[in-house]
């Protein structure tokens, strides 16, 4: 049972390394972004399956702080380039750069 666990473990990474290399060539910010959380979904699958396979409890808890790293990404990311909203009765701002 753990063989079949690192196979698919190491299909995991090879399917996000190609999801990862076709995400980074397309060049804006959010592309790169979604690149990021492709590593970081892809990261935590293969500690779960990880965890089982050797036997190891601290991959289990890296996986979940990954898991919270990548949550925090996607927010730090939203609030740094997010649009704007505007508040009521005022025009919107202009975006920011």
């Amino acid at each position: 049972m753990p063989d079949l666990l690192f196979a698919a473990a190491t299909l995991l990474l090879l399917l996000a390394a190609a999801g990862l290399a076709a995400l980074w060539r397309a060049g804006n910010d959010v592309d790169r972004m979604l690149a990021v959380q492709l590593l970081g979904a892809a990261g935590i699958a293969v500690l779960l399956l990880l965890t089982p396979a050797t036997g190891d409890a601290s991959l289990l808890d890296t996986a979940l702080l990954l898991a919270l790293l990548a949550a925090l990404a996607a927010c730090a990311y939203r609030a740094a380039f997010g649009p704007v909203r505007s508040k009521a009765g005022m025009p919107p701002a202009a975006p920011r750069p």
